[in-house]
């Protein structure tokens, strides 16, 4: 079996490439060959009559393409030229806006902060005027979460404890998507990355912060520990890949009054080596082996 492993060519860190490594790693385990290539080299070409893409004057056509960047338009071109992505550009597309993820579980009643999404405005006019923010100060009160729609690893996300904070953040985002929450304060400091592989939670971390930061991401200085999930976070974190349509995906949830579970966000491209460290599970292997069982039973 062949499969293809998009990466975004552009993105160089010892953070990213070590994942790509763990992927190839683990479907060379499984006897699976999978080759990287970058969102540069498999390019979006229109008006093609070939069901193949072509990569170095060469048509191939693998078995399935594990697709681990967010070039949404490049994985909906692949899955219209009939290819079998992971996870699909749907599923991508909706985690890598932050707004489009709540607007997704909202519809299906998940339980989620107080969200209210900044409206749109256009790069060379920004907001001209934030008469917005007075609703939003009534609606959720201080201190206030703000965060930029796109955005990784929880350094686009702040906190505004007054109304010039809000406004000096605001206008430090400029015209970039943004959205509002409620501070969920009995989650303070503290949350849980729970990684989901084909409708299963196969990892789970308990992430906190003893810095005075109110987020836990390990990347702003957090720490983790092993967690044993409850049955009401196992099904919170299915149910949102299942709304979300996807096959894989880091699902963060916040402790909410008495212990209820809180979907903070969904994460289609989750990094997993923390979790590999906090709980010696490696999620690549997981990733594989249901990507492996997908084609099998559907070439049946």
């Amino acid at each position: 079996m062949k499969g293809w492993l998009i990466t975004n060519a552009f993105l160089h860190t010892h953070k990213f490439t070590e994942i790509h490594l763990w992927l190839t790693e683990a479907a060379k385990k499984l006897g699976v060959d999978l080759i990287i290539k970058t969102n540069a080299e498999v390019l979006v070409l229109l008006n093609s009559d070939s069901t193949n893409v072509e990569f170095n004057n060469i048509k191939e056509r693998p078995d399935f393409i594990l697709f681990w960047d967010k070039d949404v338009r490049l994985a909906k071109y692949l899955e219209i030229k009939g290819y079998h992505v992971f996870n699909s550009s749907q599923g991508i597309a909706a985690c890598d806006d932050k707004s489009l993820t709540h607007l997704y579980l909202q519809s299906a009643g998940v339980k989620m902060p107080r969200t209210i999404v900044a409206p749109m405005t256009f790069s060379n006019i920004g907001y001209t005027k934030l008469d917005f923010l007075d609703r939003v100060e009534k609606e959720l009160n201080y201190p206030i979460v703000i965060k930029e729609c796109f955005g990784s690893f929880g350094q686009q996300v702040y906190l505004a404890g007054n109304r010039q904070e809000l406004i000096d953040r605001v206008t430090d985002i400029g015209a970039k998507p943004m959205l509002f929450q409620e501070f969920v304060q009995s989650s303070k400091g503290k949350d849980l990355r729970l990684q989901v592989v084909g409708n299963q939670v196969v990892a789970t971390m308990y992430r906190y912060s003893d810095n005075g930061d109110f987020r836990a991401n390990i990347t702003n200085g957090g720490k983790m520990k092993p967690y044993e999930p409850t049955q009401k976070q196992i099904e919170l974190a299915i149910q949102c890949c299942k709304i979300l349509g996807l096959d894989f995906a880091g699902v963060d949830i916040l402790f909410g009054k008495n212990q209820e579970p809180i979907v903070c966000e969904v994460n289609s491209n989750a990094h997993f080596k923390n979790i590999y460290d906090c709980t010696g599970v490696n999620v690549a292997d997981s990733i594989l082996a249901y990507i492996i069982k997908r084609i099998c039973i559907g070439n049946k």
